[in-house]
């Protein structure tokens, strides 16, 4: 049964492709950086849901037509914050690995991407007992935008796998919130967090109606499932949990 406390409901959008320029950047870690796009098609941008992806463009030099952006290599991102004109994004930038994280951290200020959607988003209606969020590097801005909903009195618990000490991210939370760096070191991705929750017993689970939340690499997703809803008993309608990449395809993207 779903709890009466919180729904997520879907909203659709009109599928949208804006051209935009790389404005700022601004580096969190030496392994992790916040860009900011700019450009008046983003006016009218939304995202209503803390999951929600956006999948973004990167062009070889400035494309006459939307057909041509379109074309550019591609990877999806959740965005993070947004105004009239602009929109900002976090990357895990790895060495030589994949295209967003390296354009992020090395394209000139001025350089041209496109962004498309999103397509929809699962919105939180009403307000959860309790938060349990997890994820690796990639999934930290969605953690941000969950984050963001949280009231003063919120109480939860968030775990963030990062590679090492010197590379935890910061996230402000309210003072019910316990947030936990998850070390990787030379392990493989997502091994520390799946350690971590299959830590995690029945007797661990908050009171009442709980959001859960964990994405990060492929793997995570049957231990993650083995928490919220064999362990825990949370509803599946409650809960989100997502492999956003899966290692060694670097076509792979999480559901919708």
């Amino acid at each position: 049964m779903t709890s009466s406390a919180f729904t997520f409901a879907m909203h659709g959008f009109d599928l949208r492709f804006r051209k935009v320029a790389l404005v700022h950047r601004e580096w969190l870690t030496d392994s992790y950086v916040r860009v900011r796009l700019q450009g008046d098609q983003l006016r009218g941008f939304d995202s209503r849901g803390s999951d929600d992806h956006v999948r973004v463009f990167f062009p070889d030099g400035d494309p006459e037509t939307v057909d041509e952006l379109r074309a550019a290599p591609s990877r999806e991102y959740t965005p993070l914050f947004w105004g009239d004109d602009w929109l900002e994004l976090e990357f895990a930038v790895h060495s030589g690995a994949g295209i967003g994280g390296p354009w992020a951290a090395t394209a000139q200020l001025g350089s041209i991407a496109g962004v498309g959607g999103p397509r929809g988003s699962k919105v939180l209606e009403g307000q959860p007992d309790a938060w349990f969020l997890a994820g690796d590097e990639t999934a930290v801005p969605a953690i941000r935008r969950f984050v963001q909903l949280m009231p003063a009195t919120a109480t939860g618990h968030i775990l963030v796998e990062v590679p090492d000490a010197s590379r935890e991210l910061s996230i402000d939370v309210p003072v019910g919130v316990t947030v936990r760096q998850v070390h990787r070191g030379d392990a493989a991705p997502s091994a520390p967090l799946i350690a971590r929750l299959e830590e995690l017993t029945a007797a661990d689970r908050p009171n009442n109606a709980v959001l859960g939340f964990i994405a990060a690499e492929q793997s995570v997703v049957k231990p993650g499932r083995a928490l919220l809803l064999d362990r825990w008993g949370l509803d599946a309608d409650s809960v989100i949990v997502k492999g956003y990449w899966k290692r060694g395809d670097i076509e792979y993207h999480a559901p919708h």
